[in-house]
């Protein structure tokens, strides 16, 4: 893999080369290995890459030197040689915009499966063909939400992650939206009474920023009351556990999907997840492949429904984004096939049962205590040590781990409606995905507690 034998031998012929040692023989004899690299067969990439790393041969990444325990929107979750292999194909990389179908039926299909898996995470029926990330993902549902509920009003939940906060409060100083935002208690959102001016619209994260489980049940009742849209940021690994958002009164599901196949990559491209109740289908921004058949008969795919995008209908539009990160999407596509419905659960239920055994590990330690209430995690949670989250975060990285988020690098060190200005400054944002082993974990701990001292 990827190249057999005879393959070789074709492209060795066509060079004129007889062998692969012809083929290198440009390279300096002192710049070679000379051996092997003394891996089994069928190594992943990951222990190639390790045993690179041990020769010397190789100046990796950060978080391939750093024992990751970062999360806060990007997370070091595993991504299966097979995912790159696949969805790295020219045939994707190089693809031309689905705008012409005859010429793009392979790309239309992948992204009308992408759509459907995220559908079902969603718990909706229709989901589009994807976004920029996140933060614009939530923009997006907050205009979609305004636009149908005729309502400016955002009463915004502070579990959101606080830099996509700040995205929609950017945004909305153009839009005209109102955003009010909502506090939490004890880590989980503690909605207001409705007066004589109610929302549009109620955002929510699932779960929140913090990894604590919110009660969609009660932001439902509130839309019911008020015929607001709910519109929950959720977690899409968190969903292979968890009732989908639909399931419990969703109306917008939005997410980050870089835990869906795509690496940490410095921070992008990344890849926002949107989906709908078939009501919002014309409001839906952005691009959405549908099936049909050709004048043949033969199933094919197309971009549907484009007279709601503002290319087509600018005044009318309640968007303006017309395009898509389809790469992202082919990832998060092949990821999802890959691991399938119960590979899903398990990657949750690994990440869900590492959070609480280094959560209980870490809250036993002395001076060591928990921001939030018993609320359960899914896969990262907030405590509080005796020194500075940021100094706890710089002495970790000497030795040898990317220990997690001071808080006070997501909120500011005053602090905000989700935490005090205490937890701010001494807080640590911690996530544990499937890729921490036990003994990886148990080492984590003990180097807190020693940089704590």
């Amino acid at each position: 893999m990827p190249h057999t034998e005879d393959e070789l031998a074709q492209m060795l012929a066509f060079l004129g080369l007889s062998s692969l040692d012809e083929l290198f023989a440009s390279v300096p004899a002192s710049l070679r290995l000379g051996r092997g690299l003394a891996l089994a067969d069928g190594s992943p990439e990951p222990d190639v890459l390790a045993r690179m790393e041990a020769l010397g041969q190789s100046n990796l990444a950060r978080t391939d030197r750093l024992i990751c325990f970062a999360g806060g929107g990007a997370y070091d979750h595993e991504v299966p040689p097979v995912v790159r292999a696949l969805a790295g194909r020219s045939e994707f990389v190089t693809s031309y915009t689905p705008y012409q179908p005859e010429v793009a039926q392979g790309v239309l299909q992948a992204v009308f499966e992408f759509q459907t898996m995220v559908a079902r995470l969603a718990g909706l029926p229709v989901a589009n063909a994807s976004l920029y990330d996140g933060a614009s993902a939530l923009v997006e549902g907050v205009n979609l939400g305004v636009a149908a509920s005729g309502r400016s009003k955002v009463w915004l939940s502070s579990g959101v992650q606080p830099h996509w906060r700040t995205v929609v409060e950017t945004f909305a100083a153009g839009t005209g939206h109102d955003i009010v935002s909502v506090p939490l208690r004890d880590g989980v959102t503690v909605w207001p009474d409705v007066d004589a001016d109610p929302p549009g619209v109620l955002v929510v994260g699932y779960p929140n920023y913090l990894g604590c489980l919110e009660d969609l049940g009660a932001a439902h009742q509130i839309c019911n009351a008020t015929g607001a849209l709910l519109v929950v940021a959720a977690d899409p690994i968190a969903t292979g556990l968890l009732r989908s958002p639909g399931a419990c009164g969703a109306d917008v599901v939005i997410g980050e999907g870089q835990a869906l196949g795509t690496a940490l990559s410095f921070g992008g491209p990344y890849l926002g997840l949107f989906a709908v109740a078939q009501q919002h289908v014309r409001r839906l921004p952005g691009r959405l492949v549908g099936e049909t058949v050709d004048i043949e008969g033969t199933r094919a795919y197309v971009t549907t429904l484009r007279a709601r995008e503002q290319d087509i209908r600018r005044e009318k539009a309640t968007s303006n984004v017309c395009t898509n990160q389809t790469l992202m999407a082919i990832y998060a596509a092949v990821q999802l096939g890959w691991l399938g419905t119960s590979g899903l659960r398990e990657v949750a239920l690994r990440c869900a049962r590492g959070t609480r055994f280094c959560r209980e590990s870490l809250l036993a330690l002395n001076g060591v205590e928990a921001v939030t209430g018993p609320t359960p995690t899914v896969r990262e949670f907030a405590v509080r040590t005796p020194i500075r989250g940021s100094v706890v975060i710089d002495r970790l990285a000497e030795e040898g781990y990317l220990g997690g988020l001071a808080l006070s690098s997501l909120v500011g060190d005053g602090g905000d409606e989700s935490v005090s200005s205490r937890d701010a400054e001494f807080g640590l944002l911690v996530a544990v995905t499937e890729r921490r082993t036990r003994s990886e974990v148990e080492g984590f701990v003990r180097t807190l507690d020693k940089v704590v001292r």
